[in-house]
């Protein structure tokens, strides 16, 4: 896995915030030998139709084994853990999102302003989470697990950035996770499906909140 991602101090210089930040993934960023890749690849894939055809909640570490003609204990192995896997296929969809904000186009991307970044940052993460969200709350089996991945790690960094360079006042690693807190998948998930609210109130509740942090466009 990646080590923690550098927060350097002050508003960070465009070039060195694109170096910082680097693409990362959910589960394991190690370099693989071609033939383990392969095989990665190929149980991916095969989880990938089976809960496509099941549902994130129904698959099995067994299935998967079945789907890609390999032994169960490859797939363990390979994942760990039925949450190991559920967490790599994460890494398919988390790896769209990160490009889009490390070197994108603006709104998002690292040619806007860190306000305007920061404001489009949140609607952005939400539609992705919305888009996944069975995915998402089946491989939180451990709600601490969340935290130490790399991907949670990089938007952590990444929004903490933007405040500095949005020059907002504060902790601004501690406000980076009050943001993402407000944004959360199960949080989005209950207000939108329990509670009826249109995702265009939960964007404008981030605007309000970025906003009064100090960072308005």
């Amino acid at each position: 896995m990646t080590g923690s991602l550098p927060l350097p101090p002050g508003p960070p210089d465009p070039g060195k915030a694109r170096q910082d930040l680097v693409l990362s993934t959910v589960g394991e960023p190690e370099q693989l030998r071609s033939d383990a890749a392969r095989n990665r690849t190929r149980l991916l894939d095969a989880a990938s139709r089976l809960m496509a055809e099941r549902g994130a909640a129904n698959l099995t570490m067994e299935s998967v084994a079945a789907a890609a003609g390999v032994g169960k204990g490859t797939v363990f192995r390979r994942f760990g853990d039925r949450t190991g896997l559920l967490i790599a296929l994460l890494d398919h969809r988390e790896g769209l999102l990160q490009a889009a904000f490390l070197s994108g186009p603006p709104p998002m991307g690292p040619d806007a302003p860190a306000a305007e970044r920061l404001h489009a940052f949140g609607p952005a993460v939400m539609r992705h989470e919305r888009d996944h969200h069975e995915l998402i709350l089946a491989s939180r089996t451990d709600p601490l697990r969340a935290y130490a991945v790399p991907a949670h790690r990089l938007r952590l960094s990444h929004v903490a950035m933007l405040l500095r360079g949005a020059r907002v006042e504060g902790d601004t690693e501690l406000l980076a996770h009050t943001l993402l807190g407000s944004i959360d998948a199960a949080l989005v998930h209950h207000l939108t499906r329990r509670r009826g609210m249109p995702l265009e109130a939960l964007d404008q509740g981030w605007h309000d909140l970025v906003s009064r942090l100090g960072a308005a466009l």
